[in-house]
This record gives structure tokens, C-alpha cells and sequence, in this order.
């Protein structure tokens, strides 16, 4: 049986997944990240929720993940392993989004220290996209109780003037 906590949970993630941040590395190359990965995002997100819905532990998907790597990557050379992780992303979403990949760049697999850095890149990306939700959340309402009060205030008259 679900619960109405569950509910509001579900909805929360479900409204999340349109409109939640998308969390990249802070750099100025944050405005080049192309518009067909950021349009990609939302679906990519409503899939997730679903897996969830099935008992996976959400995580940010593998292209919100591409694309927090992608301004780190025009910065400043990155490792190995994260070059690994790099290209395997990128041929992961343009395989999704029906692109050819060239054989000489094909990345089909990760090790395993590769993967668990993964794992954890996305995890992490994912609890910073919640915090950016539950931090918007809390704003919210408490930007609608200073208006309620003012509001009242407003509303009450003034019986003693000092």
C-alpha cells in the first residue's frame, strides 16, 4: 500500500525530473554544453524515475553526467580513467539519440574502479539535484509565509499606533 508521504515523493521526483537544475562543473564553458544533450535530460530523468518506481536506486542519469563532465573536459586535460568514463558516456547517449559512433572512439565498456567512479559521479550529482529541489522547496514556503504574514498585516487593522 502507498502511503501519501510515498505520493507526494513520487510527484516531487516526477516534477523534479522536468524541471531540477542540471548540475555541471562551474566553469564558463557551462554556456557551450550543446542543447541536444540539455533536451535529452527531462526524458532521460523520467526514465529513472520509473527504473525507481521498480525498486533501482535513482541516480542521475548517464547524460546529466556527460554533461556535468563536459565543461571539466575543456578546462584542462583529465586522467585516463576519467577519459575512459568520458568517451563511454558520449557513446552511450549518441547511441541513444541514434548517432553513429566512429569504431576508432567506440567505448562499449568500463572496468570496475572505472565504473564504481562512475557510479559515484552520478550518485553524487544526483544528491546535489535534490538538495537544488529541496533548498528551491524551502524558499518557496517561506517566501508564501512572509506573504501570508504581510498580507495579514496588511489586512489587520491597526488598533494602536506607536
Amino acid at each position: 500500500m502507498i502511503t501519501e508521504k510515498q505520493d507526494e515523493k513520487w510527484i516531487s521526483d516526477l516534477i523534479g525530473a522536468l524541471t531540477d537544475p542540471i548540475i555541471t562543473w562551474p566553469s564558463p564553458w557551462m554556456a557551450d554544453i550543446p542543447d541536444r544533450l540539455k533536451a535529452r535530460v527531462p526524458i532521460e530523468r523520467l526514465i529513472m524515475c520509473m527504473r525507481a518506481q521498480k525498486g533501482e536506486t535513482p541516480t542521475a542519469t548517464d547524460v546529466e553526467a556527460l554533461i556535468y563532465m563536459f565543461p571539466r573536459t575543456l578546462e584542462a586535460p583529465i586522467g585516463r580513467d576519467w577519459t575512459d568514463i568520458y568517451v563511454y558516456l558520449g557513446n552511450k547517449v549518441c547511441s541513444a539519440m541514434g548517432q553513429e559512433i566512429p569504431e576508432d572512439i567506440r567505448r562499449a565498456t568500463l572496468d570496475d574502479q572505472q565504473m564504481r567512479d562512475l557510479n559515484e559521479l552520478k550518485a553524487w550529482i544526483y544528491e546535489k539535484r535534490i538538495a537544488a529541489r529541496l533548498n528551491g522547496d524551502r524558499a518557496g514556503r517561506r517566501e508564501r509565509k512572509e506573504e501570508e504574514v504581510e498580507r495579514k498585516k496588511q489586512e489587520q487593522p491597526s488598533l494602536f499606533e506607536f
